[in-house]
């Protein structure tokens, strides 16, 4: 028997995890009474029962005090029922953009901004949030990564990290990401862009990234990065982050940028517990999740 618990942010992808479970084999319900939890886990936990996966969805739209949820699933877990709880998170920026795109009312906020609902939610499911065994940011996730993500770790068993690191490429010219925790400027290197024969390529391309790792200062920028990293990230896992966007830049974004940030991927994508992508964010359609 294994009842897994799916929360968080409204407009993280709740209903779309709750998707994925049910095509996985688990039996769903959204949205439960909390009332009706102990009666629930009974009849899961039955011996006459032949469901052996469920995956139960609460959130803030049943208008029901979260402590009460609290005490409903300690409940459950003193009852023997193998309880985990998926908590579904995403960046106040990302959540507001989803709204914006979809025009749908926050349920804590029908009347009023966003924002204000996206503050009071979080302040309700902050000690939810802090007991969840599992929280999957998809600030950066694509449905079939959020799916492989899922299945790895209800269906396969597969160890999960909650820390998913993102390496980005860009262009200053075009701007920061503004979602950056960490930002690198890699201007110090010659540009290709300059030489002629590379100036319509990127740093994808082989003559690129010869030309750019040529130097010796691209290798001992990626040495003191990678050693920087490897001590940063344990210490943030140890803190509870979940997300840690590391953001590479030069000029336009197609060469100096997208060497290094493939190179610092492949130095660091199998050296620690966490989940890894990289995305070049002006050179359009290409990302490498992990």
């Amino acid at each position: 028997m294994r009842l897994v618990i799916v929360t968080g942010m409204s407009g993280s992808g709740k209903i779309t995890a709750i998707n994925i479970l049910e095509d996985a084999g688990y039996f769903c319900v959204d949205n439960l009474p909390v009332k009706l939890f102990d009666m629930f886990g009974e009849l899961i936990s039955g011996r006459d029962t032949e469901i052996t996966k469920v995956a139960l969805g609460i959130d803030v739209r049943a208008n029901q005090p979260f402590t009460e949820v609290e005490q409903a699933i300690e409940r459950l877990k003193a009852a023997d029922i193998p309880v985990s709880i998926l908590f579904m998170e995403a960046s106040d920026e990302t959540l507001l953009n989803r709204y914006k795109e979809s025009r749908r009312l926050h349920p804590l906020a029908p009347d009023g901004r966003v924002e204000e609902g996206i503050a009071r939610e979080r302040e309700i499911l902050k000690n939810i949030k802090a007991s969840a065994d599992y929280v999957i940011d998809t600030s950066h996730l694509l449905t079939r990564e959020l799916k492989t993500k899922l299945v790895d770790i209800f269906v396969e068993d597969k160890h999960f990290s909650n820390l998913m690191v993102n390496i980005v490429s860009f262009g200053f010219k075009h701007g920061i990401p503004r979602d950056a925790d960490l930002v690198f400027d890699v201007r110090f290197l010659p540009n290709p862009f300059y030489i002629e024969e590379l100036k319509t390529m990127t740093g994808l391309d082989k003559s690129v990234r010869d030309y750019v790792m040529g130097f010796p200062e691209a290798g001992q920028f990626l040495d003191k990065l990678e050693d920087m990293l490897m001590f940063l990230i344990p210490n943030y896992i140890k803190e509870g982050k979940y997300q840690l966007v590391i953001a590479i830049g030069c000029t336009g974004g197609h060469h100096r940028s997208v060497t290094l940030a493939e190179e610092l991927y492949n130095r660091i994508k199998d050296k620690g517990d966490f989940g890894i992508k990289l995305t070049h964010r002006d050179v359009s359609g290409v990302d490498k999740p992990q």
